[in-house]
């Protein structure tokens, strides 16, 4: 079993290549809403270890009637004109009973979409290592390229456009489809066309590698203001923030922004970690319930490093979930002010269950590669008792966010009212 987590990141390879299952999940996901399938692998044969043994869903009987589904499956295999695995057919179920619960952060990953879903977690890809982005034009921009990268070796410079990918236009193509385009197998090239300066484009063929991403960048601000970037919450991310804090304490920081604007969520413990960085030992970051009961609370470990030193936070729309969790954990007791934009609105927490091929020969582990499930176990709270799910935590100073800003800009709006903000609470 993986670590809860409480964050998705949009437009994941797994998540296409879920969406390209939608025909298959369709069919058979009337008929296995109460059904755990009957090909060898359901709970009555004992090849499935339930984690409760309880009824957490509601009033489901122990034993479903499996009878429709191998109804349905004798009629696919006997009417379909087209190929079909038994692959094919196993996977499909698993992904239709996931959908079926009506929860979209609830997903069954094959073992190929599991791996490229923790890949995208902890920000490892394949590809060119360059941000992406467009400029006032609604051009497609490099933002930046990412030090020692293949797009940083190449040449490929911030402020540098796109004109085309692989021959392909870049004109009206979403940056999400030019990132798609650009990423791909490690050892394969990419050729990007690209105009600098209004010169003339520039041709630059890119092999592409495999990269991970640190989830943490700091720098200090004028004026002596630390400022923290958390843009997911990953594996790497209580090491990372951990580093930064003693860095801002050795220099003896005025004032600190912690940056989380477009941060989609992740790993929970790392958002435990991150707001007991502010909090002294034994304050509440959050409770997780199941309808009205409280399983579990979780209080601030105690490596309160930056505790008392005043703390913007910075947030946006595409501000969710552990991002949500730290900016409601540091605001509601006291630690931070928060600015920018009403965040996101995630307030459910989901586990990820590896789900086996085969009988499991030793309880927790699976013979050969493992799909996994990843399922909403709880809802969780602010300190201040409040869910907000749908919601999302709305700032103590609203700020616009113009279009096309990159955080840290001469012109980021949001960051110059939290620096304004300490200077005037030193």
């Amino acid at each position: 079993m993986r670590p809860t987590q409480t964050g998705d990141k949009p437009l994941t390879p797994a998540s296409r290549a879920s969406r390209k299952r939608r025909w298959l999940r369709r069919l058979v996901q009337a008929i296995v809403v109460i059904a755990v399938f009957s090909f060898g692998v359901g709970v009555g044969d004992g090849s499935i270890s339930l984690r409760h043994q309880h009824n957490v869903a509601g009033n489901l009987p122990s034993k479903p009637d499996y009878s429709s589904v191998t109804q349905v499956y004798k009629s696919l295999i006997q009417n379909y004109d087209g190929k079909l695995t038994e692959t094919q057919i196993l996977d499909g179920l698993k992904h239709g009973l996931a959908e079926s619960t009506g929860d979209p952060y609830t997903e069954y990953f094959t073992p190929k979409e599991a791996k490229e879903f923790n890949q995208e977690l902890n920000n490892q890809f394949s590809g060119i290592g360059a941000e992406l982005g467009r400029d006032s034009s609604g051009n497609l921009q490099v933002i930046a390229p990412i030090a020692g990268t293949p797009a940083a070796k190449a040449g490929l410079q911030a402020g540098d456009l796109i004109a085309s990918i692989d021959g392909q236009s870049t004109s009206g193509m979403s940056i999400d489809a030019a990132v798609h385009k650009i990423r791909g197998q490690a050892g394969t090239k990419v050729t990007l066309q690209v105009v600098r300066n209004s010169a003339t484009p520039l041709t630059l063929t890119i092999t592409r590698q495999n990269i991970t991403v640190p989830s943490v960048n700091t720098k200090i601000l004028p004026g002596n203001i630390g400022y923290m970037q958390i843009t997911s919450f990953s594996d790497d991310t209580t090491d990372l923030a951990q580093k930064a804090a003693s860095q801002f304490k050795d220099k003896q920081v005025k004032g600190i922004v912690l940056d989380m604007r477009n941060n989609p969520g992740g790993l929970l413990d790392a958002a435990i970690h991150v707001s007991s960085l502010w909090l002294p030992k034994g304050k509440l970051i959050l409770q997780e319930k199941r309808g009205n009961t409280v399983v579990q609370a979780y209080y601030a470990d105690g490596s309160d490093t930056l505790g008392g030193i005043p703390t913007v936070v910075l947030i946006n729309g595409g501000s969710a979930s552990a991002s949500e969790i730290t900016s409601g954990a540091l605001h509601d007791n006291g630690a931070a002010y928060v600015i920018g934009q009403k965040s996101y609105g995630k307030g459910v927490v989901q586990q990820l269950i590896n789900i086996c091929n085969h009988p499991i020969p030793v309880e927790g582990t699976c013979d050969g590669d493992a799909g996994q499930l990843k399922v909403t176990v709880a809802s969780w709270y602010r300190p201040d008792g409040k869910n907000i799910n749908h919601r999302g935590i709305t700032p103590d100073q609203t700020v616009k966010e113009p279009a096309n800003v990159t955080a840290g800009a001469a012109n980021d709006a949001q960051l110059q009212a939290a620096e304004s903000y300490l200077a005037a609470h030193q």
